[in-house]
């Protein structure tokens, strides 16, 4: 029997949403995005579907699973769909090391990136001193992923990648807030500092190889283009 298509709510613009519709090509799973403005996910509506009010979420008509916060959505479509580990590992250590580093992108990278690029364009005050708190944040949490792939490059396997030896929903949840503070550096003028992470950079090049990545990042880049940012 065929899949039904996989509903996800999100945004034009918002990394959050996004990330989960790169696992969701990855997996070559049918999904279908419902556009929400960010001043729609207080309505009665949506907020029948997540309390929390915030994108995305998703509805499952197979299994009639409904989940919010994107952590949990990649957990599930890994644990529901990639029974054959095509982008996921079934055993300990990488299975837990992968979600390891999943937890370190919704805790770490998302809302680091995510405060720096409001303090930088959106805060209705300039606050120097929070923008540059979180520019700092965004150089620190890519310097952890600088070590993590030097270790992986010194050890035995050579990989590139977060974990073990292909990339995984960990690698690919970081791709998209990579992208916006990518864009966000280069409207600060502080490009440069990214040249320090060269193990960082050819990892985001790896990942832009990557066809399900190349689509999304294509979709996102001419919604943000379409609504003034980069």
């Amino acid at each position: 029997m065929a899949l039904q298509s996989l509903e996800i709510w999100g945004h034009w613009g918002a990394p959050n949403p996004w990330k989960v519709a790169m696992v969701l090509e990855e997996l070559n799973l049918p999904y279908k995005v419902q556009y929400l403005e960010f001043s729609e996910v207080n309505t009665e509506s949506y907020l029948k579907i997540t309390p929390n009010g915030r994108l995305p979420a998703l509805k499952d008509p197979n299994t009639e699973i409904t989940l919010w916060e994107s952590g949990a959505i990649i957990l599930y479509l890994i644990d529901q769909y990639d029974k054959q580990g095509k982008i996921s590992y079934k055993d300990s250590p990488e299975k837990y090391l992968t979600q390891q580093w999943l937890a370190f992108q919704i805790s770490g990278q998302g809302p680091y990136f995510g405060q720096a690029t409001w303090f930088a364009r959106f805060h209705p005050e300039k606050l120097q001193s929070a923008t540059d708190r979180y520019v700092d944040e965004i150089l620190r949490v890519i310097g952890v992923i600088e070590l993590q792939l030097g270790k992986n490059v010194a050890a035995s396997n050579g990989s590139t990648w977060l974990v073990g030896d292909k990339y995984t929903y960990a690698d690919l949840s970081f791709k998209t807030w990579a992208s916006v503070g990518y864009g966000l550096m280069k409207e600060l003028g502080k490009l440069e500092e990214l040249d320090k992470f060269p193990k960082y950079n050819r990892w985001i090049a790896d990942l832009n190889e990557i066809e399900g990545v190349k689509k999304i990042e294509e979709i996102m880049h001419k919604g943000r283009i379409a609504h003034g940012l980069k």
